[in-house]
């Protein structure tokens, strides 16, 4: 029986590989599963292919609503996913992730590369300046994710990150946790200070 979610739906940043290590498909299919179980809709990058597949399949074979975001350019490139439920064509990736972020409610992290991680640290750098108050949290299967955090604690040592923002950040091992913490999350939009940027 499907919850009844305060997040309509998450978007989900990934790689569009499966990476080297099985655990990171087993984390994306409960991703998927879990989303649609709960009826949450899943937004994601609109490919078929690595972590990005296998979480919409996980989703539509559970029954859940999944879109798909992907630039024209890389519709051919990234082998898009034509059998969503929902499938949007963008002109550029500034495009993709202005509407990525509409559509969502939360942001969810699984293993990915280079655009995962910038994904990622946009959608938290927009918490942070209070652009949105939607909960942004990291899924660090077999501990993927455990130096960025240990990045973002050296960063709050050493002054270049606010304690608080730092606690903008969710992370956990499991995905069902991780989703848990997000559906009981109640971020409060950040401010500036006077005179300017918070970083």
């Amino acid at each position: 029986m499907a919850d009844s979610p305060s997040l309509r739906r998450i978007c989900v940043f990934c790689g569009s590989s499966s990476g080297a290590r099985a655990e990171y498909a087993d984390a994306a299919r409960t991703v998927g599963r879990s989303l649609a179980r709960r009826g949450i809709g899943l937004v994601y990058g609109g490919g078929s292919v690595g972590l990005m597949g296998i979480v919409a399949d996980a989703a539509l074979e559970s029954g859940g609503e999944v879109i798909g975001v992907i630039p024209k350019a890389l519709a051919t490139r990234e082998l898009a996913h034509w059998g969503l439920s929902d499938l949007r064509v963008v002109g550029s990736m500034h495009e993709r992730k202005a509407l990525m972020a509409d559509l969502s409610d939360a942001f969810v992290a699984l293993p990915g590369g280079l655009g995962t991680f910038e994904e990622f640290c946009e959608v938290v750098t927009w918490a942070q300046l209070g652009l949105h108050a939607k909960p942004c949290a990291l899924v660090s299967i077999a501990g993927y994710f455990d130096g960025f955090l240990e990045l973002l604690d050296r960063a709050v040592a050493e002054g270049f990150v606010r304690p608080a923002h730092r606690g903008l950040v969710i992370a956990g091992g499991e995905p069902e946790a991780v989703i848990d913490a997000l559906l009981a999350s109640r971020p409060t939009p950040s401010a500036a200070p006077p005179g300017g940027d918070p970083r």
